[in-house]
């Protein structure tokens, strides 16, 4: 078909009576609509830009979230955000990567069903070669991100406090008062004093009170996979405000390549999939690249062109490696009383106690889990009794556990990378991303010393100890960081320190995809500073034509 219209209307064969057709004169193109494409489509489309916004999902009516939590809780039903199938296909090597247990393709991308967790990257983390020999410094360090992080904290509407000893410098507390510590964070106080380990609150994006047109947190605890009350914060807002601003947000359109001029310096299209497999140019003076860190990666790969053979951007090796993650580890058991795990959805309290710590290098953060052991909710749907024998069974199963989760850090590796499959498919033709991943000593020895303090925890709680997440069963937080690296050198990195891709002018990338090291942090607050940060850079690169 026609890559410039084609057959199947303008709706591309949906019959929602969308127009899917190309904006006719788009300053800026944006490829997707997660946090770090809603912010600069938001920031930019404020300031007059004419912005519009390729989604390769659908758009999800906040009306239909209920709905979606009952799929969710019910046994045996589909995932709620419809991943998974050719459009989703992936391959993976080394130790099994389980690319699609947590991302989402739709207006709003992932933070449809994050836990939202926040918190800012500590200032070792940008300078990790100079202070450890390790890994790689950033091109910018923590005071060039740290008005950015309190942006993003007001544009999420963060609920935190300053409790945290640990954290890097604040210039202002945050938007919303801290969610208090839940019952069972109050049994591991009197523990963690003993040890003379420090617990602090967990900030978080969601609405400790009315804020921003949403609703405060109602307790349903399906935060992760879905927020039926609107609280947690996803990017669906910040699309709103940008198509108010007057941006375009055109869903279910897989951008499938990117074209660029004949000297190859500057992108002109890209080239998009409408349901019905009709493909559109669209143009524009710039283009951003926001759609997570394995398809920013892949989409590179896919353009690749007699003037760039290897990939978009990739003169210097760099697209798709370094890929990176956060390491679970955890350990939990039970008590012999009450522990009202489950009544809280989301985690309250932390400790970054031992995540300065010099050795391991590795940082690492421990979390109080909430949400220990089975759901009742669930455990009721799927028992094959009724009445006072199911009451009697839930009893027994519920109520006691306990848990202390924690984050580990991996340091980049240029043999954990995305390359594209030569022998798989998606639906519409494309080599669909191939993830090799594995896990170096450093990580592991990380991971079991996260475990001694768990077990340590829970020893002093006097809990029985049932399950542990070591080294060997460890997987992913699905935090994929690191395959478009920012750096200063060209011959190293993909990005500039504004995001810039060094081989094209006009082509920007944003997400974790350019971050060079991960720390140990939830990585969606620096995505957003980091996505505040490249729309202004962006904004005045245009004020410059």
């Amino acid at each position: 078909m026609s890559a410039d219209g084609g057959s199947g209307g303008t709706d591309g064969g949906v019959g929602d009576g969308v127009d899917r057709t190309p904006s006719p004169s788009a300053d800026v193109c944006v490829v997707g609509s997660g946090p770090a494409g809603a912010l600069v489509a938001h920031r930019l489309a404020d300031e007059g830009t004419n912005v519009v916004v390729l989604e390769a999902g659908p758009r999800f009516e906040f009306s239909e979230r209920t709905a979606q939590q009952e799929r969710h809780i019910r046994p045996g039903m589909e995932d709620p955000w419809e991943m998974g199938g050719p459009r989703d296909a992936y391959s993976t090597e080394g130790r099994h990567y389980p690319l699609n247990a947590a991302r989402v393709k739709g207006v709003g991308g992932s933070t449809l069903h994050w836990q939202g967790m926040v918190m800012r990257l500590h200032e070792r983390d940008f300078e990790m070669q100079t202070r450890y020999g390790v890994g790689t410094d950033w091109p910018i360090d923590y005071d060039d991100l740290q008005s950015y992080y309190a942006d993003a904290e007001r544009a999420f509407g963060v609920a935190g406090a300053m409790d945290n000893p640990y954290a890097p410098p604040r210039e202002a507390p945050f938007p919303l008062p801290a969610f208090p510590p839940s019952y069972s964070d109050s049994l591991f106080a009197e523990a963690c004093e003993r040890l003379e380990i420090d617990m602090h609150s967990v900030p978080n994006a969601r609405n400790s009170e009315p804020y921003d047109d949403r609703a405060p947190c109602l307790g349903y605890g399906t935060c992760k996979p879905v927020c039926p009350s609107g609280a947690k914060y996803t990017a669906e807002s910040h699309v709103s405000k940008a198509e108010a601003a007057g941006a375009r947000v055109i869903d279910r359109v897989p951008v499938q390549r990117l074209e660029h001029d004949e000297a190859g310096e500057t992108i002109e299209a890209a080239v998009y999939a409408t349901p019905d497999g009709t493909e559109h140019r669209q143009t524009a003076g710039q283009f951003v690249l926001a759609c997570g860190g394995v398809e920013n990666a892949r989409l590179l790969l896919l353009s690749a062109s007699e003037q760039h053979p290897d990939g978009l951007a990739n003169s210097s090796g760099a697209v798709g490696r370094f890929f990176m993650d956060h390491l679970f580890a955890g350990a939990g058991g039970r008590l012999d009383e009450p522990t009202r795990q489950n009544h809280v959805g989301f985690n309250t309290s932390e400790t970054h106690q031992f995540y300065d710590d010099t050795e391991p290098v590795e940082g690492l953060k421990l979390e109080f889990l909430n949400y220990a052991g089975p759901s009742p909710v669930i455990e009721a749907l799927g028992a094959d009794t009724w009445g006072d024998e199911l009451v009697a069974q839930l009893s027994e199963s519920y109520g006691t556990h306990v848990a202390v989760g924690g984050l580990v850090e991996q340091l980049p590796d240029a043999e954990n990378r995305i390359t594209l499959d030569p022998d798989r498919r998606d639906d519409h033709g494309n080599p669909v991303p191939h993830v090799e991943w594995s896990l170096g000593e450093r990580t592991e020895r990380a991971i079991r010393r996260a475990n001694e303090i768990q077990h340590a925890i829970l020893e002093e709680l006097g809990a029985s100890i049932e399950w542990t997440v070591g080294p060997e069963s460890t997987g992913p937080a699905y935090h994929q960081m690191g395959t478009t690296r920012m750096g200063s050198d060209p011959g190293q990195s993909v990005v500039d320190a504004d995001c810039r891709t060094h081989d094209l002018s006009n082509l920007w990338i944003v997400g974790s995809s350019v971050f060079p090291t991960g720390g140990a942090m939830n990585p969606t607050l620096t995505i957003a500073a980091l996505s505040l940060r490249t729309a202004d850079a962006l904004s005045a690169s245009l004020s410059d034509r």
